[in-house]
């Protein structure tokens, strides 16, 4: 794996048809840490995922891993830097679970395109380290949605990459699996040194597992720094335009949100 790779976002704008999705973001995501990106609905937190792949060029700015402009990179060399567990899930339902996931190892491969035994001791680790283990012979088509969304995950870190993009990667998860999804991440972070953009709708899994915050509002970046400044009262009340109680999480030094259940609080300008 290629470690020390930092992602750099640098005053990027994207619009759709003339209308602005994000203006002017600027962001770094570093070696060892897992920067969050939160906001509501329509915010721009999966077009900044899609900028960051390079499968979105941005209408301004520019994307760099270390030095080098993303653009001026091959598709081959960007899936050697990044790996992406994308949204929307377009898996083939008649390729089994080990397939897809040794899919992950095609950057690797040689000119021949056939997986050796480090690509099958990698694909192995992967499998248990996500339980996917026991249904390696599966077919995609057989799996739930949140079977499905831990294949993806498998797929991306079987890829081996330094930097690694995740766009609600807990999305049909059980509370079991969500935490043991982030969990997974955190350790691999950890252990490896991997930059890991995560865009994520819970604001307590984000308290307990990111190591700094983005905020994004109607394609703004409003606040960024660690989850105890950003994930405030009165952030995320004029963030999301709902009343909250803020408290303590009882086992871990995180702030804990609770929203109140007595309606919202009008923001103008909020997208849905």
């Amino acid at each position: 794996m290629k470690v020390g790779a930092t992602l750099y976002l640098n005053s990027i704008e994207v619009a759709y048809n003339g209308k602005p999705v994000l203006r002017d973001v600027s962001l770094q995501v570093r070696p060892g840490e897992i920067l969050a990106l939160v906001g509501p609905n329509g915010a721009g937190k999966t077009t900044l995922i899609r900028t960051a792949s390079g499968v979105l060029t941005p209408n301004q700015g520019v994307v760099k891993v270390n030095e080098q402009d993303l653009r001026q990179l091959t598709p081959l060399e960007r899936a050697q830097l990044m790996a992406v567990v994308p949204q929307a899930r377009l898996l083939p339902p008649t390729f089994t679970v080990y397939q897809t996931v040794m899919f992950g190892r095609t950057p690797h491969l040689g000119w021949l395109g056939f997986p050796k035994k480090e690509d099958e001791q990698i694909v192995h680790q992967v499998l248990v380290r996500t339980h996917l283990l026991d249904l390696a012979h599966r077919r995609l088509g057989d799996l739930s949605g949140g079977e499905q969304q831990r294949v993806l995950l498998a797929r991306a870190l079987a890829q081996n990459t330094p930097i690694l993009l995740l766009d609600e990667p807990t999305a049909h998860l059980d509370l079991h699996h969500q935490a043991l999804i982030l969990k997974l991440v955190q350790q691999t972070v950890q252990e490896c040194g991997l930059a890991v953009l995560l865009a994520i709708h819970d604001l307590n899994l984000v308290a307990l597992y990111a190591d700094r915050v983005a905020l994004l509002v109607e394609g703004h970046l409003q606040q960024e720094g660690p989850p105890e400044q950003v994930l405030t009262k009165a952030v995320i009340e004029d963030a999301y335009g709902v009343e909250v109680e803020l408290l303590r999480h009882p086992h871990y030094s995180a702030p804990f949100i609770i929203p109140h259940s007595n309606g919202s609080k009008e923001r103008i300008g909020y997208v849905a």
